[in-house]
């Protein structure tokens, strides 16, 4: 009788662990337990990773002895990874140091500067002693012969190490699906890059451009042909996804309005980086090093009222702001050297919308004020000046001379201006109730639900042209800092023309704690001692218990 229940108990347990073995095998669940939900993938990215049908290789270069900060990136890096691989086991990842089997770490950098990763260098401190270590926080993902590079470490101007590693990990989930997704989906919507109106050149857009190509199909079009078949000029714009205005220069005509007007209330979004101010450091490069400020007028005056904002034609004066580089010397003894330039003003953000959600600061030149109107458009104010600005109307005399004078403080007190504004909703139609430049089929007084973002400076768009070649935009050759310029661009389109929420994963916000370096320092003694003798002295209490209660059992 004891032997069979002793076999029926046994027949239990095994039935009991194939039923589990069945539904661990059926039934997938992941728990995370923290307060942040560090771990959890946001539902974006769950759809991105459960259309990975064949298998996707990420290397990560991270690897190598280098300071604690980054060491937490590294392992933040992997825990991230091994949560997109539990999902889906096409996900696959490894872990390698780019100068383990490398003699030349500075032929390894030009190698990532090629393929465009470009190293970076941290500060090593040990022991009192502080040291420089070369570091590659980037992964590529790989799928059926396509890389796409994914970065790692986010820079920020004026960071610690600590931040700078803080901010990487609010975005590691974003950058690892960013990537993803451009391997997994093919490219469906088409951008148009305006010309015509004296857009800027296509070698200073290029950096811009080919980013987007990763995402989107890219098109020049112009409005030429309104002129003489305005009707077909629409119907082939509206083929078009978004629309690109990179600084004209040249006043649209009202037929050439009302071509894209039209377009935006058939749904059509639009990039729009315009300024109602004429000036370029360029100009001041003469001489005198003086040249005058002076309003452009593009005849949009009207087309942005109608929607709900107002471009004016003032310049912003802020004391937060990028340097001027200006060179000294001649020949083999030309010197660059940065001085303060009030007319670079680097924005701050207002709010915590995806778009701006922590980007470096992007760099304007000669920006100008914008002014929202009350409709019933929805508007954001991406980007502005700081707290310490004037507003300085043209025409005006700007001169180099001011580089060598100490700004009045007490004249920077308007405040903080807005240059960046995004309107979202049912626009209105620049022609309502007027008479129409041309007629067309059913013309629409109100649009669809759209996007359009309005920036008041033609330059955050313009990277710089080294020996015929487009640098970086954003990327400052004589200082070395990169500002978010092409980031907050890039968020900007994905986020108009984003229709898998893909952008929503940059509002996630993750708390990092870091070891305060310098306490860890000055108590090292202290902790070394507590971690030798307080285990000892533990023990050694606890022989002394037993051995008195051990006494005491046995004396009865």
């Amino acid at each position: 009788m004891k032997q069979q229940k002793t076999y029926k108990n046994a027949f239990l347990i095994l039935l009991a662990l194939v039923a589990v073995n069945l539904l661990a095998a059926n039934f997938f669940a992941r728990f995370d337990l923290t307060g942040d939900n560090r771990y959890s993938l946001s539902p974006a990215a769950m759809r991105i990773v459960e259309d990975a049908k064949e298998p996707i290789i990420i290397k990560v270069f991270l690897q190598g002895n280098f300071p604690s900060e980054f060491r937490r990136l590294r392992n933040e890096t992997r825990q991230m990874l091994e949560e997109f691989s539990a999902y889906n086991s096409n996900i696959k990842f490894t872990f390698t140091n780019p100068l383990e089997t490398s003699n030349n770490a500075e032929a390894t950098a030009q190698e990532f500067y090629k393929r465009g990763m470009a190293p970076a260098r941290v500060s090593v401190k040990e022991n009192g002693k502080t040291s420089e270590a070369l570091i590659f926080p980037w992964a590529e993902a790989s799928l059926a012969g396509k890389k796409v590079q994914i970065p790692l470490l986010k820079n920020k101007l004026g960071a610690t190490d600590e931040e700078r590693v803080s901010n990487s990990v609010q975005q590691l989930e974003y950058a690892i699906a960013n990537a993803l997704n451009k391997l997994i989906y093919p490219k469906q919507k088409k951008i148009a890059v305006m010309r015509g109106n004296g857009e800027l050149k296509d070698a200073y857009i290029a950096d811009f451009i080919k980013t987007l190509q990763e995402y989107y199909f890219m098109a020049p079009f112009t409005l030429d042909s309104v002129a003489e078949n305005p009707q077909k000029t629409l119907q082939e714009l509206t083929k078009y996804d978004l629309l690109i205005e990179a600084k004209p220069t040249e006043a649209f005509t009202e037929k050439e309005k009302f071509v894209l007007d039209q377009y935006t209330m058939q749904g059509g979004k639009s990039l729009w980086l315009t300024e109602a101010v004429a000036m370029e450091t360029d100009s001041l490069l003469n001489p005198t090093g003086k040249a005058f400020a002076l309003p452009r007028d593009l005849n949009l005056g009207d087309f942005f009222f109608s929607y709900g904002v107002r471009i004016n034609p003032v310049l912003i004066n802020d004391i937060y702001s990028a340097p001027i580089i200006l060179a000294s010397g001649q020949g083999n003894n030309t010197r660059f050297n940065p001085y303060p330039w009030f007319y670079s003003p680097l924005t701050t953000s207002p709010n915590n919308h995806p778009i701006i959600n922590n980007i470096e600061a992007v760099r304007f030149e000669y920006a100008n004020q914008i002014d929202t109107l009350a409709n019933d458009v929805k508007k954001t104010i991406l980007l502005s000046s700081s707290p310490q600005t004037r507003v300085e109307g043209t025409p005006r005399e700007i001169s180099l001379e001011i580089v060598n004078k100490e700004p009045n403080l007490a004249t920077y007190k308007d405040g903080e201006q807005p240059m960046a504004v995004l309107l979202e909703g049912k626009f209105t139609s620049v022609y309502k109730n007027r008479i129409k430049p041309f007629k067309i089929n059913n013309p629409l007084r109100e649009s669809i639900p759209t996007k359009m973002l309005v920036i008041s400076d033609g330059d955050v768009i313009k990277n710089t042209v080294q020996k015929g070649k487009p640098l970086e935009l954003g990327f400052e050759r004589y200082t070395g800092n990169t500002y978010g310029n092409k980031e907050f661009l890039l968020n900007a389109v994905n986020y108009m023309l984003d229709d898998t929420g893909l952008i929503d994963i940059r509002s996630k916000e993750i708390n990092i704690a870091f070891l305060n370096e310098q306490k860890a320092a000055n108590e090292r003694l202290k902790w070394q001692l507590v971690n030798l003798l307080l285990p000892l002295f533990l023990l050694g209490g606890f022989g002394l218990i037993f051995k008195f209660f051990r006494k005491k059992k046995y004396q009865k």
